[in-house]
């Protein structure tokens, strides 16, 4: 144990979290210590593979042949949310003495791999490099940067994804890489019900071959209790406001690392200037001042299942371009059930000053009624239960908001 930056830093998953419940920031859960345990665990074989990875350049000379060494089995923690896996296993990624390590959200990883596959096949074309798959290549690349691979949120649900994920694991986990993964989801329920399932299957077993399948239970849902007890609407847009948010974006994020994301949108890139597992912050200059539309709110939706807004100004129609494209976030985080967290300069019946009649106040009109509505018991407790880990829901056909059809 040793202080680094004025903080505490511990040798062990297991005493990282002791500390924490004694410094009170969390509550002892024995399911979490079960976790943390099997963590450490999965450290200690680590370090005994690379002591014998480094011995073995001169060891064949002093002794007799040994065994093949069992490649190092991962983890796969899954539960439903707010149980503490994405808490615990960004502790094991701090504290893995490794260091080609990888801490990634599963859908930016996958989005990192299908970038790298076009780029082969367009290095192919233009005659830069010979191989014709492109699968091994960019698995060699992934595993050169990184053979420890932490992965939040394993979700599948894009057909391209399961098309090429048996193929890209069998080569990372051939190559050595060792998987710690968080999910909602048991393996058998990924890409559940999902269009030719039947191709997926092979990586199931894959994934249950090269990593230990943990179930976290638990009767608490610790993130849910503490966003349960935020404002989702906050007025005014002030500095209490601005407090107010920050304590709700620290529970939903639940301690996960926060980082500007990018999405990419028929070419475009997307700019989300906090994202932490499955929340995004924006500030409404972000996403209503900038020239942004169905497509990209609809890529931030699918991408993201709880939403911040800072600084919703009243609207009025020197701010007509904003209004409209206000009006069309809202649909699209509506339509496609999303929790919204806002800190806005009046509540929703008086957001907008414009006069009556004219199409944005007659839109807004709905706007307003579904600002009410996402702030109501109903709507949080089903987005509660959409979020619950009994099965990972089938692969959805997103529609744009009418209006921007």
């Amino acid at each position: 144990m040793h202080l680094r930056d004025g903080l505490e830093t511990h040798a062990t998953v297991r005493q990282r979290y002791d500390h924490l419940v004694q410094a009170g920031q969390i509550e002892r859960d024995a399911a979490q210590e079960r976790v943390a345990a099997r963590l450490d665990r999965l450290i200690n074989e680590i370090c005994e593979k690379r002591l014998a990875h480094k011995s073995s350049a001169l060891g064949w000379l002093f002794a007799r042949k040994r065994p093949v060494r069992e490649p190092v089995k991962g983890l796969y923690i899954h539960g439903g949310v707010g149980r503490g896996k994405t808490m615990l296993m960004d502790m094991f990624h701090e504290l893995v003495p490794v260091r080609r390590k990888r801490r990634v959200h599963f859908n930016d990883f996958m989005a990192d791999a299908h970038d790298r596959i076009q780029k082969h096949r367009q290095a192919r074309k233009d005659g830069t490099v010979k191989e014709d798959d492109p699968i091994p290549p960019v698995a060699r690349a992934l595993a050169e940067e990184a053979w420890v691979l932490c992965f939040d949120e394993f979700s599948v649900t894009d057909i391209a994804d399961a098309m090429i994920l048996s193929r890209l694991f069998s080569a990372l986990f051939a190559a050595g890489v060792v998987l710690v993964a968080t999910s909602n989801v048991a393996p058998e329920n990924l890409y559940r019900d999902g269009l030719n399932r039947q191709l997926f299957l092979p990586f199931i077993k894959l994934l249950e071959r090269n990593a230990e399948v943990l179930t976290l239970e638990s009767d608490k849902d610790y993130r849910m209790e503490k966003l349960n007890r935020m404002p989702v609407y906050v007025v005014p847009a002030d500095a209490d406001a601005d407090e107010a948010l920050d304590r709700a974006w620290e529970a939903a994020t639940d301690g996960a690392p926060v980082q500007e994301a990018v999405l990419m949108v028929k070419g475009r890139q997307v700019v989300v200037p906090r994202a932490a597992g499955e929340s995004a912050r924006f500030s409404f200059a972000d996403l209503c001042e900038k020239p942004l539309g169905a497509r990209d709110y609809l890529a931030i939706a699918q991408r993201f299942s709880t939403i911040f807004i800072d600084h919703v100004p009243v609207l009025d129609p020197t701010l007509r371009n904003p209004t409209k494209r206000f009006i069309l976030l809202i649909d699209t985080l509506y339509d496609t059930r999303k929790r919204l967290v806002v800190s806005a300069d009046a509540p929703p019946a008086g957001l907008y000053a414009g006069r009556p009649g004219i199409t944005e106040a007659f839109e807004f009109d709905r706007t307003a009624s579904r600002l009410i509505e996402m702030q109501s018991r109903e709507w949080l407790e089903e987005w509660t239960r959409r979020h619950q880990p009994s099965a990972e829901p089938a692969p959805a056909q997103a529609q744009l908001p009418q209006a921007a059809k």
